[in-house]
């Protein structure tokens, strides 16, 4: 799983993710700009899952990241729409709005998210 960290003009910093890894990205730039202790709720729970049968969970504004002792996925709240709001024939591209990675790889990322947040 490859990233990087933009940091545009008005000092937002921005995160690209791999492609099968955008919802990723769109998670932190998503929930993060208007929860910053997200970070803190994630990675303590992350402590209380790891190796456990336990799973946690936190529905944001746009996305939800689902994680258990070993796994991480991050989806999109739209695609909680139910089979009979499509027509026929019709599927969603959510090939960005739905991403798994390894928890570890996933508490690297936000060690790596913080320390670019915190250089200027």
């Amino acid at each position: 799983m490859e990233y990087e960290f933009l940091r545009d003009i008005t000092g937002t910093v921005n995160v690209r993710m791999s492609m099968g890894h955008e919802a990723i990205g769109h998670w932190f730039n998503e929930e993060l700009t208007k929860q910053g202790e997200m970070l803190d709720e994630v990675e303590t729970a992350a402590v209380k899952v790891r190796g456990s049968e336990r799973q946690w969970q936190h529905v944001g504004h746009e996305y939800t990241l689902w994680m258990d002792g070993e796994e991480v996925m991050v989806r999109a709240n739209l695609l909680n729409i139910t089979g009979d709001e499509m027509e026929e024939g019709m599927h969603y591209y959510d090939e960005e709005s739905l991403a798994f990675c390894g928890l570890d790889d996933f508490l690297v990322v936000i060690k790596a998210y913080r320390r670019f947040v915190q250089e200027k």
